[in-house]
């Protein structure tokens, strides 16, 4: 029984987090400290940068 309300809270969680995932996301990124830490991480993924640089630096 513990179990099923775990997977139920669980499941419940992830849609509402996927519902208001771009709300979430902007009040997130509304503080400054966080939107800094943000940044910082994503540039440290190359995956991200070598995609993301191109497209900021081109004419």
């Amino acid at each position: 029984m513990r179990m099923f309300a775990l997977l139920s809270i669980a499941g419940t969680l992830a849609v509402v987090i996927f519902k208001w995932r771009f709300r979430i996301m902007n009040t997130l990124l509304a503080v400054s400290f966080l939107r800094k830490a943000i940044v910082m991480l994503s540039m440290n993924m190359p995956a991200i940068r070598e995609k993301l640089m191109p497209r900021l630096f081109q004419r």
